[in-house]
């Protein structure tokens, strides 16, 4: 595994500007490590390490965030989050396939339940972004991308239990999927009385800003379910003028705006970075919720960050934010009733 920044050997291919259709740049995305090397101006040394990678896990990286990376700079901490390495053929002990057990909490074809009052909805099979550290980087998305009339047996088990309040979107990424497919899917939830909140767990946003569009946005405001995104940002060069514009349209729509980010070597591992993401995502209109340590999946141990560095990491971050953006340093354990504070 290279371990250090090889020299610089060539200059970036100039970024084209992007489309104003998320479809066609969700189409368009780069999907070849080759690609994406030469793109960025990468040595040339960088590309076994990202075969080998892609192999595992393939690339899928759109222009607008492509957009952001730092042209030259194997380090660049947008980069490190899609950029495929050789690392992710190593199998350290304890980092599995499945690290929060989520095969023995679904139910019903495309549905996760893990927590009293509320499910989660598998609504897309595919991401606008394949980032590298993802803990469903193996999950059996063909056997849990229900039809619509699948759809109903997930549907009948919400109706079928008054406790549930709560459905979450997930995926994927919820918003890969159509704004047709969507209105349909949120319109069978506010059939269901007991349910009372709609969340959205969502990249899309962040990675292709002009997916909150005006047909996504009809639907979504015209929903009488209480209504919360969530979004997935690590660091804050992530959020550019369309992002923050993203955000604002949604907002406009009734819509809560949380962050959740991950802790990953490399990317957001210091004050700095974390503090930065904090005041970045307040002046977007977002709410830091949660930093999660890395869940243990098969090949992202070379993003892992010690209990310990988090600990260490998070009480000097408290030192320099206000208590209202301050993420909550979490970890998710199979069987627990609830994340489970650092």
């Amino acid at each position: 595994m290279i371990t250090r920044s090889p020299a610089k050997v060539q200059t970036a291919t100039p970024l084209l500007a992007t489309d104003g259709s998320w479809q066609r740049q969700l189409s368009q995305a780069i999907r070849d490590p080759e690609a994406l090397c030469q793109r960025l101006g990468l040595d040339p040394a960088w590309l076994p390490g990202a075969a080998t990678g892609h192999a595992l896990f393939e690339v899928c990286v759109p222009e607008a965030y492509l957009a952001r990376i730092v042209p030259g700079d194997p380090h660049d901490p947008l980069l490190r989050q899609v950029l495929p390495l050789d690392a992710e053929a190593e199998t350290p002990a304890g980092f599995v396939n499945d690290p929060l057990a989520e095969a023995a909490h679904t139910p019903r074809r495309g549905l996760i339940h893990k927590y009293a009052g509320r499910v989660l909805l598998i609504a897309s099979p595919t991401c606008a972004i394949n980032c590298r550290y993802c803990f469903r980087r193996h999950f059996p998305y063909d056997a849990n991308a229900p039809s619509r009339a699948q759809w109903q047996e997930s549907l009948d088990y919400l109706r079928n239990d008054s406790s549930i309040h709560e459905a979450i979107l997930s995926g994927g990424d919820p918003l890969a999927a159509s704004d047709r497919q969507l209105a349909w899917l949120v319109g069978e939830l506010e059939a269901i009385p007991h349910l009372r909140r709609l969340r959205i767990h969502t990249r899309l946003p962040v990675v292709i800003p002009e997916r909150i569009d005006a047909a996504l946005l009809d639907w979504l405001a015209a929903s009488r379910l209480q209504k919360v995104v969530v979004l997935h940002i690590n660091h804050a060069n992530e959020i550019d003028d369309a992002v923050v514009a993203a955000c604002e349209r949604l907002t406009r729509a009734g819509v809560t705006l949380l962050n959740q980010s991950v802790l990953l070597r490399g990317v957001n591992d210091s004050v700095d970075a974390l503090a930065a993401l904090s005041e970045r995502l307040f002046e977007a209109g977002v709410l830091p919720y949660y930093l999660h340590v890395l869940d243990p999946v098969a090949g992202a141990a070379h993003f892992d960050v010690s209990d310990a560095e988090a600990r260490t990491l998070v009480a000097e971050l408290r030192k320099a934010l206000p208590g209202f953006l301050m993420p909550r340093l979490v970890r998710e354990i199979p069987g627990e009733a609830s994340k489970t504070p650092l």
